[in-house]
């Protein structure tokens, strides 16, 4: 009896000791309790549960899935509602702020890093679901306003983070103000005097609809010292990083778009080259390294260097087609600088300039000249000094260039050169750069001589 006795205590005692090791912090839920059921058993809770239902989305989060919800308590909804009652919050809008508490996979919080992932609302004119940004250096903080204060409650078809505010639906301001790897471009961008776009307002208005090239902090300091320029020349560098309407990266294509920047003091947006042949570059010259960060409001792409105000050369160089007309500009006319000429900021002797530029094709279809003057005299013929002429301000008659005169027919629109035995057609019109626009044709103009 003795030895059954203390069998028995012994075996009492080893369920007991590995009982108490498990991890007094663990939230033990029975394998068939929901997310909806945990919400609704527990009185902190009552605001959101009654936001679920009033959505519906209670059925959802009751049935099977693998979500994962940042979960605001009572005094998280009061301090969003602000005395407005939660009846009077429209269903649609409420159903986007519950859904932005939602992602659609299981994620602890050990499996939380710092960076953007997607949750389960949406950007009403793509359809594309919105980010959310993860800051983890100091606990788990979601877009720079809510922390999470209890984690990892296991549910049967998912996780809940209990947060201590709602997640309001981001702007693309939102990210920029919470995102440290902006911290550059937030403090440009709303710090700046003298600026006559306010740009808080632009990445934070409800219909904005924009596209937000960002650079990085690294790309900010690649630029390096910008306090010796004006705040117009500044205001226009932040403008040419964005892109009217919302452009998600799988919608881009190689070609020509335009940018809120402006040429001189026009309503004349400048242009900006989209490459998409490996990833998606901008002028040659600045790689998206971060896709689709969705807002409300618009869409961001980081970018790892500043996409400074484009020249005419910035075009002729990002383009691909334009490969035989940069070598005639550089390793083709080694005496001249016309790279350097043409790079000529506006206001300066001989900017602007009005460029027509043969393409690849057009080249190809001549026998190229081995003498360089001959090249130079060629290249010149295509270049109007002092003028940004737009196609709209194309007219009939003589256009004088460094070269002599060529002919526009401005109802084809065509360009005739002296030599030439046809017209050229002007296939791509208006690549407006900070120096002049480009129209890109289809035969090399020749002056009389050659």
């Amino acid at each position: 009896m003795k030895n059954l006795f203390k069998k028995a205590f012994l075996a009492l005692c080893i369920i007991s000791i590995a009982a108490c090791s498990d991890d007094d912090d663990t939230t033990f839920i029975p394998p068939t309790t929901t997310i909806a059921d945990l919400v609704a058993d527990n009185a902190e809770y009552s605001s959101l549960l009654a936001a679920l239902e009033r959505t519906d989305l209670d059925v959802t989060l009751n049935g099977t899935g693998t979500f994962t919800v940042f979960a605001p308590d009572n005094d998280a909804f009061a301090d969003f509602l602000d005395g407005t009652p939660l009846n009077d919050v429209p269903v649609a809008t409420l159903e986007q702020i519950l859904l932005n508490h939602v992602l659609g996979t299981t994620v602890t919080s050990g499996q939380l890093t710092t960076g953007y992932v997607n949750n389960l609302a949406t950007e009403s004119s793509t359809s594309a679901n919105l980010s959310m940004y993860i800051n983890t250096s100091n606990g788990v903080v979601i877009n720079g306003v809510s922390t999470v204060v209890q984690a990892d409650v296991a549910a049967s078809n998912g996780i809940i983070h209990f947060v201590d505010e709602v997640i309001p639906l981001p702007t693309m301001l939102t990210f920029v103000a919470a995102d440290s790897d902006l911290s550059s471009l937030a403090t440009t961008a709303t710090t700046t005097s003298g600026f006559d776009t306010d740009f808080a307002a632009v990445l934070s208005g409800a219909d904005s609809n924009l596209t937000l090239l960002a650079p990085d902090n690294d790309a900010f300091a690649a630029l390096g010292d910008i306090s010796g320029l004006s705040a117009a020349d500044l205001e226009q560098i932040l403008l040419n990083h964005v892109i009217g309407g919302i452009n998600i990266s799988t919608g881009l294509a190689t070609g020509y778009g335009n940018t809120l920047a402006t040429y001189g003091d026009t309503m004349n947006n400048l242009s900006i080259y989209i490459n998409t042949d490996g990833g998606v570059s901008f002028n040659g010259i600045s790689n998206v390294s971060t896709a689709d960060i969705v807002a409300s409001n618009g869409v961001i792409h980081k970018v790892d260097a500043v996409i400074t105000l484009p020249t005419v050369v910035t075009f002729a160089i990002a383009d691909a087609t334009f490969s035989t007309l940069v070598a005639a500009l550089t390793t083709l006319t080694p005496s001249t600088d016309f790279a350097g000429i043409l790079s000529t900021a506006l206001g300066t002797d001989p900017a602007p300039f009005t460029v027509f530029a043969p393409t690849d094709d057009a080249f190809a279809a001549i026998t190229v000249p081995t003498d360089e003057n001959d090249i130079a005299a060629i290249l010149n013929y295509h270049v109007v000094g002092g003028a940004n002429v737009r196609s709209t301000d194309l007219t009939d008659g003589a256009v004088t260039t460094l070269n002599g005169d060529v002919t526009i027919d401005a109802s084809a629109p065509s360009v005739t050169g002296a030599g030439n035995t046809s017209a050229s057609n002007i296939i791509v019109v208006d690549v407006q750069a900070a120096n002049g626009v480009i129209h890109a044709i289809d035969q090399v103009l020749l002056p009389a001589a050659n």
